[in-house]
C-alpha cells in the first residue's frame, strides 16, 4: 500500500489502513442467536453448542478439581518455571497499578473521597482454538487478583483430544494461580454463560453470572462481548491479534519479518502491518518473509494471514507521516524500529502496547515482559486500554458534608437548580434549613 504523497486527515487514514474483511459488527448477527439460546436454555444450550462447535459432548461444563491439580502435577518443569516467572513479573507490574483511596477537602466540613472497590465476580476467557494459551490465564488472573476480586472464574474451550476438558497446560496454569472455578466452554456461548448465568434442567444454578468478562478471543468472542456489554462489563474487544511496526532504514529486516510472522501464526485472520518510508527496508522485509514463512511450522495459516486484506507493507513519505498512519491504525501491538525509537514511541497516542526497539519484540510482551497481553484490537486502542488492575476496580465517590459546609454552598445549588428548571432540587437543600411553603 503506497500512501506517499497523500495528505489524509486522521479520520480518513482510519478508512484506508488495512483491516480484516469481516468486522466485529458483522459477526454480532452470527452470535446473537447463540447468546439468546444460552440465556433461554442455560446448561442444555451450553452442552449442545459445545458439541456443535467443539465436537465433544460434555456431561458437565465445570472442570473437576482433580483435573486441575492433576494437570499441575504433570506439567513439564520447564513450562512450570516459565509460568512462575511470568506470574512473578506480571505481579510486579500489576501490583503497582493498584490505586489508593483519596480524600479531598472541598471546604471546611465538606469532603469527597474516591474509593476504589473491586468488582465482586469476574469471568475470564482463555482462548483454546488453533493454539494453547496458558499465558492468557496469567494475564487475566493476575490483575484480577491484584485488584482484590473475590470470585474468579475461568473458561476455555473443551478439547476433544483431552476428554472434553480444556488443554491441560491451561488447567495447570489455573491451579498454579489458585483458581478452582474453571469451565470447559468456549466461543460466544462462554461470554453468554458468564453474562446470564446458566441453570440446569432442574433449575439449579450451575454457573452464576459475573460482573465483568475479560480476555482475548476470536472475532465471535469479541462480537459477543460487544453484544452483551451492558449486561456485563467488558475489558475491550480483544479479537484476532494484530501487530503494527513503524520502521526506518536502521531496522533489521530479519527481526521485523520474524515479528510479523510471529503474530500471523496466531490465526488466519491475524493482522501484520509494516509502515515505513524506506523502499529498501520494505523490499528486504518482503524477501525475508518469503524465506521465513517457508520454514515456519504454521506456514499455511501464516500465509493466509499475511496475504489477507488485514496485512500490508505501507509506504509513507517520512516517519512523521508513518506515525500518523500507525496512530490511525491503533494497533494492538506496535513496535518501533527507528533510530530515535524511544523518543518516537513517546509520541504514540493510539496503541494497546508499544514495544521500543530491536530488543523488545511482541513475543516478550506475550509472555514475560511483565506487561499485559490482553489488548484492544480492530482500532479500539484509540478509545480503550489493555487489561489492567483498573479493569476490575470501580471508583465510588463518598460525599461527606456537615451543616456548615452545606449552608455555605446552598445558594449556589439553588441557583443552578433553578437555572435547570429543577426547583425540587433546590427545595431539597432549603428543606434542611427552613420550612418549605
Amino acid at each position: 500500500m503506497d500512501l506517499r504523497g497523500r495528505a489524509l486527515h486522521h479520520r480518513e487514514l482510519r478508512g484506508v489502513v488495512p483491516r480484516a474483511a469481516l468486522d466485529v459488527e458483522q459477526a454480532v448477527a452470527t452470535v446473537r442467536p447463540i447468546c439468546d439460546d444460552v440465556r433461554d436454555r442455560g446448561v442444555a444450550a451450553l452442552l449442545d453448542l459445545t458439541e456443535r462447535f467443539d465436537g465433544v459432548r460434555l456431561s458437565d461444563v465445570r472442570v473437576p478439581a482433580a483435573a486441575l491439580h492433576g494437570a499441575l502435577e504433570r506439567l513439564d518443569p520447564a513450562v512450570r518455571a516459565a509460568l512462575e516467572e511470568s506470574i512473578r513479573r506480571a505481579r510486579l507490574v500489576h501490583a503497582d497499578q493498584r490505586r489508593s483511596d483519596r480524600t479531598t477537602q472541598v471546604a471546611p466540613g465538606g469532603t469527597v473521597t474516591e474509593r476504589w472497590v473491586p468488582v465482586e465476580r469476574v469471568g475470564l476467557y482463555v482462548p483454546g482454538g488453533l493454539a494453547v494459551y496458558p499465558s492468557s490465564v496469567v494475564m487475566n488472573v493476575v490483575p484480577a487478583q491484584e485488584a482484590g476480586v473475590e470470585q474468579i472464574a475461568v473458561t476455555s474451550p473443551a478439547q476433544r483430544d483431552f476428554g472434553g476438558l480444556p488443554h491441560p497446560t491451561i488447567l495447570a496454569a489455573c491451579a498454579l494461580l489458585g483458581v478452582e472455578e474453571v469451565y470447559a466452554v468456549g466461543g460466544a456461548q462462554a461470554v453468554a454463560m458468564f453474562a446470564y448465568g446458566a441453570r440446569d434442567g432442574a433449575g439449579r444454578l450451575v454457573v452464576p453470572g459475573v460482573d465483568i468478562v475479560t480476555g482475548p478471543g476470536n472475532i465471535y468472542v469479541a462480537a459477543a462481548k460487544r453484544l452483551l456489554k451492558g449486561v456485563i462489563g467488558i475489558d475491550s474487544e480483544a479479537g484476532p491479534t494484530e501487530i503494527g511496526v513503524l520502521a526506518d532504514d536502521s531496522a533489521d529486516p530479519r527481526a521485523v519479518a520474524a515479528d510479523l510472522v510471529s503474530q500471523a501464526e496466531h490465526d488466519p485472520m491475524a493482522a501484520a502491518v509494516l509502515v515505513t518510508p524506506s523502499e529498501r527496508l520494505a523490499a528486504a522485509v518482503h524477501e525475508e518473509l518469503a524465506l521465513q514463512v517457508a520454514r515456519t511450522k504454521h506456514r499455511e495459516r501464516v500465509s493466509i494471514a499475511l496475504q489477507g486484506p488485514q496485512s500490508a507493507i505501507v509506504l509513507v513519505d517520512d516517519l512523521d507521516a508513518g506515525l500518523e498512519v500507525v496512530d490511525a491504525y491503533a494497533a494492538e501491538h506496535l513496535e518501533i524500529h527507528t533510530v530515535d525509537a524511544r523518543e518516537r514511541a513517546a509520541r504514540v497516542r493510539n496503541a494497546g502496547a508499544v514495544f521500543v526497539g530491536r530488543w523488545a519484540p511482541v513475543s516478550l510482551g506475550d509472555y514475560c515482559a511483565g506487561s499485559n497481553h490482553v489488548l484492544p484490537t480492530g482500532g479500539c486502542a484509540c478509545h480503550s486500554s489493555g487489561l489492567s488492575v483498573q479493569t476490575f476496580l470501580r471508583g465510588i465517590h463518598v460525599v461527606d458534608y456537615d451543616e456548615r459546609a452545606l449552608r455555605e454552598v446552598a445558594d449556589h445549588v439553588v441557583a443552578l437548580a433553578d437555572a435547570e428548571d429543577l426547583p425540587a432540587h433546590g427545595d431539597a437543600v432549603r428543606a434542611r434549613f427552613e420550612p418549605l411553603v
